[in-house]
């Protein structure tokens, strides 16, 4: 249970949420006292939320610095800092040189601002790298309005602490992903990069995977023909939970029109729309009061919406980073028209849990028998059966749909 909090305290550290809300405002999400939370972090890590958070703004600033075309002031603020002087002092006490320092041994054209109002960053990422397939799984699922395919990549729209965004990615390069941001205030730069990485699943360790993986004879042939295939993730796990209750029971094609039509009634408008992109995925607010019609599904379905975003908006139920994946599959079941397939498809995608193995799944089981494997070789794939999971997908002429044994 130590354990489980100190990530969750981390994941939110990460997030910014000490530099937003303080230190009371971590304890509260956590729900535990400061002071406890304090004696637990300093116990296990060796220092306070103050000190952690601290760490991570120079650690922030610093991948700005070196892989971002931001200006070395609004580095300072898109990484959390309040004035340009402690950020000098922080770089300088940290890594031992200025910030002037550390872009000087960037990689050439980094600093030169493309265009008013957008950043660019490189991302880094492990190799191998399966771009393709990735992109192919974004694209299938791409909501109009909040998310689009371009010409060398994937953008979407991106709702944020301060404000909102857009992204445009390009994830063809060897050896990093290129992403240009677009936000209404740089202090959300640094949360906007952590969903992105998220979504691209650019922290897999995809070695580790695929030697694991390989072990059985027949997902060694498919992790071969697909090195490197990532799990992607989600920019918003509340998002994920209306994606896959919507998905239910329909095509991926299906679902994309009627989540379209929902953000489109229900979605806030970007003050400019950037290409293709208009508007932001709905709130879970707007979700838990949406009028009948704004909802085109099954009543029950519909109902289903409206019950889980009224827990998410109101705090009874958390899917924020590090939360305990069994405890949010319990809380979700324990919603009528929620099943297995659905609570762990949002943990897989959601929560970004690389051991989920969707038993229940029409295309794992078509794709199992195809193969002529038992279900019970999901046990060799631990702990990484959420890629096995899209290994299997991956064989399939069509993209996957859920299980039609989950309930409406």
């Amino acid at each position: 249970m130590r354990g489980d909090l100190v990530g969750r305290a981390m994941r939110l550290i990460a997030d910014g949420v000490v530099d937003r809300e303080g230190v009371s405002g971590l304890a509260a999400r956590l729900h535990y006292s400061e002071r406890h939370l304090n004696r637990i972090l300093t116990e296990e890590l060796g220092a306070g939320p103050i000190a952690l958070a601290r760490a991570q703004r120079a650690q922030t600033a610093r991948v700005l610095i070196e892989t971002s075309d931001l200006s070395l002031s609004d580095v300072a603020f898109a990484a959390g800092f309040g004035s340009i002087r402690q950020f000098n002092d922080t770089v300088r006490e940290v890594y031992a040189v200025p910030p002037t320092e550390l872009r000087r041994r960037a990689v050439p054209g980094i600093g030169v601002p493309r265009e008013p109002g957008t950043v660019s960053v490189r991302l880094a990422l492990r190799q191998p790298f399966a771009a393709a397939p990735l992109l192919a799984f974004l694209t299938d699922r791409a909501i109009p309005g909040v998310e689009a395919t371009t010409a060398a990549g994937f953008a979407r729209t991106l709702d944020l602490p301060h404000g909102h965004g857009t992204v445009d990615v390009t994830i063809d390069a060897e050896t990093y992903v290129n992403a240009t941001f677009r936000l209404s205030d740089w202090r959300d730069l640094a949360p906007a990069v952590r969903r992105v990485r998220r979504l691209l699943d650019l922290d897999a360790d995809p070695v580790a995977i695929d030697e694991v993986l390989s072990n059985n004879d027949t997902m060694g042939r498919l992790v071969v023909a697909r090195p490197g295939l990532r799990s992607p993730g989600s920019v918003d796990a509340a998002e994920t939970v209306v994606r896959a209750i919507v998905g239910q029971q329909v095509s991926v094609a299906g679902a994309r029109t009627v989540l379209g039509r929902i953000s489109a009634d229900l979605g806030e408008p970007l003050r400019a729309p950037v290409g293709d992109l208009a508007y932001l995925f709905p709130s879970m607010e707007r979700l838990a009061t949406a009028p009948t019609e704004a909802l085109p599904m099954p009543t029950r379905r519909a109902d289903t919406i409206r019950r889980i975003a009224e827990r998410i908006a109101g705090g009874t139920l958390a899917l924020d980073a590090g939360i305990d994946r069994r405890h949010v599959v319990e809380h979700l079941t324990a919603v009528a028209g929620i099943g297995p397939w659905t609570a762990q498809y949002v943990v897989m995608r959601g929560l970004g849990d690389p051991d989920v193995f969707l038993a229940t799944d029409l295309g794992v089981r078509r794709a199992l028998d195809t193969l002529g494997l038992d279900a019970n070789v999901a046990n060799t794939w631990r702990p990484w059966r959420s890629y096995a999971v899209h290994h299997l997908w991956a064989t399939l002429s069509t993209p996957p749909s859920p299980s039609r044994k989950e309930p409406t």
